[in-house]
């Protein structure tokens, strides 16, 4: 998935980064409001952290605008202000959750797994197809109860297919997931994650597909 964080806290964002980089999702930072603003304009997110203290531009007119342009990917807010009437305000302007500095990583992780299940419609943390199985707390993968090893740029690839179950995904939506700014992956190395999750996941019941010059589709077969 990808993620915008909008935190002129360096210190702070650099954490962040980090920590949700290890979870496999492709982030990227900006430190101002105007900044935060500019890249929502020409990017697309699965899910936004925007603290409300930006300079040049708040994080609730950036949300405003946000909202006001029909983009409903969820949002994030965090803040150092506690007052109610900043969380209705927030929540009014289309929020979808709040958290109040300073905060457990560990929540923060928590409540990105939760919004992003929300955003792809979803509300359990185990993604299934057929005997494929992917907890997204654990982050463990598994067929039939048998636990398959795959490296992050892999589960992040699984990840999107599984979301996208029965659905056509485009090899530009996966490297798009899958890049920072600043990041190149080429369609040729989807082709090669997509290879390897191909036999790692042969003893599943669930299958691939190449829907040539379009991208691919994750289905169990129907004789499964």
């Amino acid at each position: 998935m990808r993620i915008l964080v909008a935190e002129d806290d360096s210190v702070l964002a650099d954490a962040l980064q980090t920590s949700l980089r290890q979870a496999g999702h492709a982030v990227d930072w900006v430190g101002m409001g105007s900044d935060a603003d500019t890249a929502l304009l020409h990017a697309v997110y699965d899910l936004i952290i925007l603290d409300v203290g930006l300079p040049r531009m708040d994080g609730f007119e950036v949300l405003r605008r946000l909202r006001s342009r029909g983009c409903q990917a969820p949002v994030l807010i965090l803040t150092a202000r506690d007052a109610v009437e900043d969380r209705v305000k927030g929540l009014d302007l289309g929020a979808d959750d709040y958290l109040t500095k300073p905060f457990a990583l560990q929540e923060l992780e928590a409540r990105v797994r939760a919004l992003l299940r929300r955003g792809q419609g979803g509300s359990s943390a185990v993604l299934a197809c057929g005997s494929l199985r992917y907890d997204t707390t654990s982050r463990r993968v598994t067929v039939d109860g048998t636990a398959i090893e795959v490296s992050p740029r892999e589960l992040a690839v699984l990840e999107s297919l599984l979301l996208n179950a029965g659905k056509l995904v485009s090899k530009e939506q996966l490297v798009e997931q899958l890049c920072d700014w600043g990041e190149q992956v080429s369609t040729n190395a989807i082709e090669v994650y997509i290879h390897r999750l191909r036999r790692k996941l042969e003893s599943a019941s669930v299958e691939i597909k190449t829907i040539r010059g379009l991208g691919y589709v994750l289905e169990k077969p129907r004789d499964a």
